[in-house]
């Protein structure tokens, strides 16, 4: 089935209303104390631990090339230190365990919906192709739970994970490396102060960025973006939703617009848990 009828607009529009599903194991206090039950205390051990679980316990060069906007000093901070304090099956249980624990007390109580929901979204998953797309590929590879809220955060995590994969290769192909991709953001949204701190950039590394950014002709002098560096990243975001529409050929229209009613309020009572603005660059919800 081809995904010609799939628009760019109508696959950022689904991610909105998915996305926040999948956030709520970094901000619920469930998910939190799970995490820490688990042996992983503060908010980034259960970040790191919990994202890259899926590849085992991996080392830190591998986890800053994935998660890519990250510094590698921050992640060596974490990885592989988190191995010690949890082994990445239980860093898996802790995640899943938690965000379900978070999704049980704020959804609708809806048991119909959420396994409607997770029906469609695994449809999705299955058709999805991971070919190069790491973290997408080792979270479509776990085992499938079977309680409805368990398939519906671990449906969202996948395609959120398969969704990330393809940015980060619209943002290797734009020749950005993670912290110019941010300092780009910053130019056009505003957010350093939150940005810099969460992602472990120094004022040095974020500074040559910006003058790097400012060599391409993407920033001016005053740290303004151009007309050339709104361009860029209006492309940066066109492919990243044209990579992430494939695993929408699985569903006809009709099917993709009962995804998009059946995930309105489901997303709408998750986002509530999520901070606006927040460290991991979620936007809110789109109605």
């Amino acid at each position: 089935m081809s995904t010609k009828f799939m628009s760019t607009e109508s696959v950022r529009h689904l991610w909105h209303l998915y996305e926040p599903l999948h956030a709520v194991t970094y901000f619920g206090t469930q998910a939190r104390a799970a995490f820490e039950s688990a042996g992983l205390r503060g908010f980034w051990r259960g970040y790191f631990a919990g994202r890259a679980a899926p590849l085992g316990a991996v080392a830190a060069a591998p986890v800053t090339a994935a998660f890519f906007s990250f510094s590698p000093a921050m992640v060596a901070r974490a990885v592989p230190d988190v191995w010690q304090r949890a082994l990445p099956e239980q860093a898996l249980a802790a995640r899943l365990d938690g965000a379900v624990a978070v999704l049980r007390a704020v959804l609708p109580d809806e048991p119909g919906r959420w396994a409607a929901t997770a029906d469609l979204l695994e449809t999705a998953v299955r058709a999805a192709v991971t070919d190069g797309r790491v973290l997408g590929a080792a979270n479509a590879a776990l085992p499938r739970p079977t309680d409805p809220l368990a398939r519906l955060w671990q449906a969202a995590t996948v395609l959120r994970e398969h969704r990330g994969d393809g940015h980060v290769v619209a943002l290797v192909d734009a020749e950005l490396d993670g912290c110019q991709a941010l300092v780009l953001r910053d130019a056009l949204y505003g957010g350093r102060e939150q940005l810099q701190p969460n992602r472990g950039w120094t004022d040095s590394e974020w500074d040559a960025a910006a003058r790097a950014l400012v060599r391409r002709g993407w920033l001016a002098d005053d740290g303004r973006p151009t007309a050339g560096g709104q361009a860029a990243h209006r492309a940066v975001e066109s492919r990243t939703d044209r990579l992430a529409a494939q695993p929408w050929s699985a569903l006809g229209p009709a099917e993709q617009s009962r995804l998009a009613q059946l995930l309105a309020p489901l997303a709408e009572a998750a986002a509530g848990v999520v901070p606006y603005p927040n460290p991991i660059g979620l936007p809110r919800p789109a109605r």
